[in-house]
C-alpha cells in the first residue's frame, strides 16, 4: 500500500469522528441558546446581562482560538482537539454546579439607559463557565483545518458540507431537546446533565476514534519544549510550518485573499450574532414564547439547513461555483431578517426557510474557499485567526443586539440585513476569481 493511499485512508476514517466532535460541540450550543435568556432573567439579569453572557464565550475564544490553531499545525490536530473538548467539559461542570448556588445578589445597578438588574453569584460562576468554554474552544477550527489536511480540493466543498449537516443536526436535536428537557420539573439541571454527558462522550470519541495523522517522515523534530512537553509532540509534513514557526497576524495578511476573506467572516459573524440576541428577545417578550416553543423555532432551522446542505448543496454545487452559491445564499439569507419586522407569526416561519437556504449554501462554501486561499502549511493558523475574527464580531454583534433591540425593537433586524447584504456586495469579487489552494510547498 503506497503512503498516498494510507493517508487517504486514514482521512476516510478520521470523517466520522471530525463530523461528531462538531455536532457535539453545537449541541451544547443549541442548548445553551434556548434556555439562556430565561435563566438570565431569572437570576436577576435583563437584556444587557444577556448580551454581556452570551458575548463571554466568543471573546475568551478570541484569545484562545489562534493559540489553539498554532499549536495544531506544530503539535498535531488530535491533541489540540482534545484539549479544546476537556475544556469544554469542564465549562460544563461548573455551568452544572452554578445551578444548584443560592441566588445570592452582588450588584443592584438602577439605571434610565442600562435598565434594572442584579448581578448575583449564579450568574457570576456561569460567566466563569462560558470564559472558560471560550477559552478552549478552538476545536472548530482545528476541526476545519484537520477536514482540509484530509480531503482533496476536489472532495472539500462536498465534506465541509457534511461536517455543516453534524453541526446543524447539533442545532436540530439540542434545541428540541432543552425544550424538552427544561420543561420538567427539574428546569434547566437535566439539559445542563445532557450537554456534560455528550461534551465527555465527545471526548472519548477523540482519544478513541480520531486517527493520529503519520509521523513526519522528512523533518527531525525538534526537542519538547513549552506546551510541548505537555500535549507531546505529533508532526507531520502536509501541516508543519516552515521550520517549526509559528505564524504571526500580520503574516496571515499577506496571504493573498486572506484578508478578503477574513472580513467576510467577520461581517456574517457579526450579522448572525446580532440575531442571535435580539431574537430570543423578541421571541421571550413580544412573541411571548416559551423555551420549548423557542427550541422548536431553532430546530425547524437547523432541520431545514441539514437538508440543504446535504442533497440540496450536493447538487447546486455540480452546477454553480462557490462564489455564485456565496452570493446567492448571502442574498436569500439577507431578506430573511427582513421577514421577521412585521412580527407576523406566518412570514417569521418563512424567514426560518430562507435562513436555512441561504446560510445553508452560503457557509460551506466559505469554509472551502478560505481553506484554499490559506493552503495547507499554514491551514490551521488561517482557520484560528478567522474564528478569532467571527469571535470579536460576535462579542459586537452579541452586545449590540441587546443594546439595539432596547432602544429599536425589531429594526433591529434591518440593520442585521444591512450587513449581510454588504457581504454579497463584497462577495461578487470572488465571481470569476480562479480560486484554488494556497502555497502547499
Amino acid at each position: 500500500m503506497t503512503l498516498s493511499s494510507m493517508n487517504s485512508t486514514a482521512g476516510q476514517k478520521a470523517l466520522f469522528p471530525l463530523y461528531t466532535v462538531t455536532f457535539i460541540g453545537t449541541l451544547g450550543f443549541g442548548i445553551i441558546l434556548t434556555f439562556l435568556v430565561f435563566l438570565v432573567t431569572d437570576y436577576g439579569g435583563n437584556a444587557l446581562v444577556y448580551g454581556l453572557l452570551a458575548s463571554t464565550y466568543p471573546a475568551f475564544q478570541l484569545i484562545g482560538a489562534p493559540v489553539l490553531g498554532k499549536w495544531s499545525d506544530i503539535y498535531g490536530r488530535k491533541k489540540v482537539l482534545l484539549l479544546s473538548q476537556l475544556g469544554t467539559v469542564a465549562a460544563w461542570i461548573i455551568f452544572l454546579i452554578a445551578l444548584f448556588i443560592p441566588v445570592t445578589p452582588l450588584i443592584q445597578i438602577e439605571s434610565s439607559l442600562l435598565g434594572s438588574f442584579m448581578v448575583t453569584l449564579p450568574l457570576v460562576v456561569i460567566f466563569f463557565a462560558r470564559a472558560l468554554d471560550g477559552l478552549t474552544g478552538g476545536n472548530v477550527s482545528v476541526a476545519n483545518a484537520y477536514l482540509a489536511d484530509l480531503t482533496s480540493e476536489e472532495e472539500r466543498n462536498k465534506n465541509y458540507g457534511q461536517m455543516s449537516i453534524a453541526s446543524n443536526l447539533g442545532y436540530v436535536i439540542g434545541p428540541a431537546l432543552a425544550g424538552i428537557l427544561g420543561t420538567t420539573a427539574y428546569g434547566e439541571t437535566l439539559p445542563v446533565l445532557a450537554a456534560l454527558t455528550i461534551s465527555i462522550i465527545g471526548a472519548l470519541i477523540i482519544i478513541l476514534y480520531l486517527p493520529n495523522p503519520s509521523a513526519c517522515i522528512s523533518k527531525e523534530p525538534p526537542p519538547p519544549r513549552g506546551i510541548a512537553k505537555v500535549i507531546g509532540q505529533e508532526h507531520k509534513e502536509c501541516y508543519a510550518p516552515e521550520e517549526g514557526k509559528k505564524i504571526a497576524l500580520k503574516e496571515v495578511f499577506k496571504i493573498e485573499n486572506v484578508p478578503f476573506m477574513i472580513l467576510v467572516y467577520f461581517l456574517i459573524f457579526l450579522g448572525f450574532n446580532i440575531y442571535y440576541t435580539a431574537f430570543p428577545i423578541f421571541a421571550a417578550v413580544a412573541l411571548e414564547w416559551s423555551p420549548a416553543e423557542l427550541g422548536i423555532y431553532f430546530s425547524i432551522i437547523s432541520a431545514l439547513m441539514a437538508f440543504v446542505q446535504g442533497p440540496v448543496l450536493a447538487r447546486l454545487a455540480t452546477r454553480y461555483t462557490e462564489s455564485i452559491l456565496i452570493v446567492t445564499g448571502g442574498f436569500i439569507l439577507g431578506m430573511q431578517f427582513l421577514l421577521i419586522i412585521p412580527g407576523n407569526m406566518f412570514l417569521i416561519y418563512v424567514a426560518a426557510l430562507f435562513f436555512a437556504f441561504g446560510n445553508g449554501v452560503m457557509w460551506p462554501c466559505i469554509l472551502s474557499v478560505l481553506s484554499k486561499f490559506a493552503g495547507k502549511i499554514y491551514q490551521g493558523s488561517v482557520q484560528g485567526f478567522a474564528m478569532s475574527a467571527g469571535s470579536l464580531a460576535s462579542i459586537l454583534g452579541l452586545l449590540a443586539g441587546g443594546l439595539l433591540y432596547t432602544q429599536l425593537r425589531t429594526t433591529t433586524f434591518l440593520i442585521a440585513a444591512l450587513i449581510i447584504f454588504s457581504v454579497v456586495i463584497l462577495s461578487f469579487r470572488l465571481i470569476g476569481m480562479d480560486i484554488k489552494g494556497g502555497k502547499e510547498e
